[in-house]
């Protein structure tokens, strides 16, 4: 069975930002009311400073990935295994190491971008 989708940006424009870690795509606005569907752990809806630091309005590209399960191009992307939603294709900035920390703590994966 699917997971419920991601959030969809209700806007196209500047205020886009895209998380560090699973590198999905909304409003900062989204990001701090509902923080991110694939992060929950990094609770953004919970402490406003941390969308800045677990997003990032830098990234190349952007798709919009409806069962990331079936489509090669999320596979591709190492995005197969998040919830449906818009993601970009590359983020350039890394994760804060506080913010690696919780990860490791979480068990859950963190691939830095490639410099």
């Amino acid at each position: 069975m699917a997971s419920a989708p991601a959030q969809i940006p209700t806007s196209f424009g500047h205020e886009l930002r895209a998380c560090l870690r699973c590198r999905l795509v909304k409003t900062y606005d989204q990001f701090r009311e509902s923080g991110c569907e694939n992060c929950p752990f990094f609770k953004m809806e919970e402490d406003h400073e941390r969308v800045v630091d677990c997003t990032t309005p830098n990234f190349n590209g952007i798709i919009s990935v409806m069962d990331p399960t079936r489509s090669w191009a999320a596979r591709w992307l190492r995005i197969g295994r998040f919830v449906p939603g818009v993601y970009t294709l590359a983020v350039s900035e890394a994760l804060p190491e506080d913010l690696q920390t919780i990860c490791e703590d979480e068990r859950v994966q963190y691939v830095p971008p490639k410099r």
